[in-house]
């Protein structure tokens, strides 16, 4: 499968001089639209100079900008691509389940060779930290992952709250919500407005927010401390969210791991009431 340029970015962000890593940074803020911007306006937006922005798009294995910047309208393209616009290739052959199969063991495998255990680590190191509470949103098709997830989590840490509901009850949360909190949102494409609204919000007020999207980066990416971008693509009308559940379950696993003594107990204290 061919890589996006955020997963490319995430690949090699690490080998990347520190001016070609500030136009990778400036370019993830505001995803795809400051990539489709001249290289002049690119350099402006992200204070380095020109020929840093041809060295980070060649860093990236693109022979000139132009062809970066054709990489990133076909994804731009991808990400408002509606239901209807997606269709079964007919000459898929193999039954029914076959294609779907093995795109949904594809997207998990690409999935995790973009996520590197240092990312996993950080995020599950955060997600045990018991400083703060843990709010957990997601979208229209994403929120069962979001309450999955903190069905799990709120069994063996206290102060674990999934948001649901009207957009107005989640901006009534946010009262509650400070620097010391971490919010987990969801959102894959076509991305949720109210969502990026919420993230805003939320962002400003300094919670930490941990982003579970798809390759193509939801907006909120701007505002996040940590995102997982996963593959969703698959031969049918609809997105899978597979990959991001496998993630999302191997995150609990290791905070889990972290919370042992503390959330062995609380498990035996919540059994006893039952």
């Amino acid at each position: 499968m061919i890589s996006s340029i955020a997963e490319l970015i995430s690949d090699r962000i690490g080998t990347m001089p520190a001016g070609e890593r500030r136009a990778a940074q400036t370019l993830i803020a505001n995803y795809p639209l400051t990539g489709l911007k001249t290289v002049a306006e690119f350099s402006t937006a992200a204070g380095v100079s020109s020929p840093t922005i041809l060295r980070f798009v060649a860093r990236l294995g693109f022979q000139n900008y132009p062809e970066f910047q054709s990489a990133l309208q076909d994804e731009l393209a991808a990400q408002l691509q509606s239901p209807a616009s997606r269709t079964l290739d007919p000459s898929s052959t193999g039954g029914a389940a076959s294609p779907m199969l093995e795109a949904t063991l594809d997207n998990m495998r690409e999935t995790f060779r973009h996520l590197t255990d240092k990312q996993l680590a950080d995020i599950a190191a955060r997600l045990a930290e018991r400083r703060g509470k843990t709010f957990l949103i997601g979208g229209r098709f994403t929120d069962p992952l979001a309450r999955y997830m903190a069905a799990h989590l709120a069994i063996i840490q206290p102060d674990v709250y999934h948001l649901a509901g009207q957009e107005s009850i989640w901006r009534d949360r946010l009262i509650d919500m400070g620097k010391r909190d971490v919010l987990v949102i969801f959102d894959i494409r076509r991305y949720q407005e109210s969502l990026v609204r919420f993230a805003e919000k939320a962002h400003q007020r300094g919670v930490q927010i941990i982003l579970f999207t798809d390759q193509w980066l939801s907006p909120i990416a701007r505002f996040a401390r940590h995102v997982i971008a996963g593959r969703t693509a698959v031969p049918s009308a609809w997105d899978s969210s597979a990959a991001l559940f496998v993630v999302a379950e191997t995150l609990i696993g290791a905070v889990t791991r972290q919370l042992e003594a503390a959330g062995a107990k609380r498990i035996r204290d919540l059994e006893s009431l039952r």
